[in-house]
């Protein structure tokens, strides 16, 4: 999925995927680890369901945590090199494909997982659609995400400033204009969108979801380095929503 990052060039989650891979190893970095992780598998485990779809699967990392829990586990990408590295790890049924057309019949799943996927995806409101053809009515869709603040402070309108003591100051910008912008880290240089809270409450609310879940998830490992600085403003939400 090719995209124009203002002036740089054409760029792709194809040409990242390496550096991708590099970065989260076996467990993920920081914030799927010490964040993210607990909090997730606890709701997917309350809810139970036997069809789940993990939208954005990526190298198939969070279904292979899901792997035992979950009789049907399917991980969607439209990555080639993430999808062909899901399946040489499996743990899962990896598909590969888009989330604003996705190659599965109406009602087909219990719940949809997107594990800091919905930042990645510039035509959300078709994936949104998709997500509610695809799931059953009563079904989940259970999201993590970066909070608006952290993505307002991302690319050219906002900043991200180093103290002495190394903790980091941000500054927002124009947070209630939804735009994508390039980020880079660790060999990794893709586009993520800045959208506002509120975009993806009216999102939901106007497909007939309703909110059963909303959380800004603190660290679960108090002692790690990163937790304190961390758990001063998380940067990291999650929420639930049920289908009509």
């Amino acid at each position: 999925m090719q995209r124009l990052d203002g002036g740089r060039g054409a760029v792709s989650w194809d040409q990242s995927a390496d550096a991708w891979i590099a970065s989260q190893g076996a467990h993920g970095d920081f914030a799927r680890q010490y964040v993210l992780d607990t909090p997730m598998l606890a709701r997917v485990r309350a809810f139970a369901p036997r069809r789940l779809l993990d939208l954005g699967c990526g190298e198939g990392r969070f279904c292979r945590r899901l792997a035992g829990d979950v009789e049907e586990l399917t991980g969607l990408d439209p990555t080639t090199t993430l999808i062909a590295r899901a399946r040489a790890l499996g743990g899962a049924r990896f598909v590969e494909g888009r989330a604003e057309r996705m190659p599965f019949a109406d009602d087909s799943f219990d719940m949809v997982v997107s594990y800091l996927t919905l930042l990645d995806i510039g035509e959300i409101d078709a994936a949104l659609d998709e997500v509610r053809r695809v799931l059953r009515p009563g079904g989940r869709v259970l999201i993590a995400n970066l909070t608006g603040f952290a993505t307002a402070a991302n690319g050219t309108c906002g900043t991200w400033s180093s103290r002495p003591d190394g903790s980091r100051d941000m500054t927002v910008r124009r947070y209630l204009e939804c735009r994508g912008e390039m980020v880079e880290w660790n060999g990794v240089s893709i586009e993520n969108w800045h959208r506002p809270l509120s975009f993806y409450m009216q999102a939901f609310l106007s497909r007939g979801f309703t909110l059963t879940h909303f959380d800004e998830p603190a660290c679960t490992d108090p002692a790690h380095p990163k937790a304190e600085a961390y758990d001063n403003a998380p940067y990291h939400l999650m929420m639930e929503w049920q289908a009509r």
